[in-house]
């Protein structure tokens, strides 16, 4: 008798973590993870713009634009004297243009896990962001967004094609 109560509760367990243990997942829509732009109207365009908007419309990702691309050294974030000197003009249009809003995009070649590349994406397009904000331009005008590897610009497998895709994109900026 004993026996029958302890399978019966097993059953009861058994069942119980059945039901509760597989709740859906949520989830994250790809607008919700595109940057924290504010104003409607200015995300709204930044997301078209993006290169995951294109990518969406069938369209290739942009090079450079008003606001040019900084390219960076393998597997690093840290910017180079070029890198700099492209940020600095950026700067100065992006204080130019009070009312104009960017997202920045880090992109990193194939090399590497997805994971591994989205968070080198991230810490490309945060040090860019700094950058800017230390030149004076204000924080709330600058998302960024990690595509790591998702989104090259190239394809083919070879060290000019990486260092193509190493790099911050800037969304073509909306006001």
């Amino acid at each position: 008798m004993a026996r029958s109560i302890r399978i019966v509760a097993v059953l009861v367990m058994v069942a119980a973590v059945a039901a509760t243990g597989c709740a859906k997942k949520k989830r994250i829509s790809d607008e919700s993870s595109i940057g924290d732009a504010t104003g409607a109207g200015s995300e709204e365009s930044l997301n078209e713009s993006s290169s995951l908007g294109r990518y969406k419309r069938g369209l290739g990702p942009e090079e450079d634009g008003v606001l040019k691309d900084v390219h960076f050294a393998y597997d690093s974030y840290e910017l180079d004297g070029s890198g700099r000197d492209v940020l600095a003009a950026n700067a100065e249009w992006l204080k130019e243009n009070k009312r104009a809003r960017t997202e920045i995009e880090g992109h990193c070649d194939e090399r590497g896990t997805v994971e591994y590349n989205l968070a080198l994406g991230a810490k490309r397009a945060k040090a860019v962001k700094d950058y800017l904000v230390s030149l004076g331009v204000a924080s709330d005008r600058l998302t960024t967004i990690s595509y790591g590897e998702e989104l090259p610009l190239c394809r083919d497998a070879g060290e000019q094609c990486y260092a193509r895709n190493r790099r911050v994109h800037f969304v073509p900026p909306s006001e």
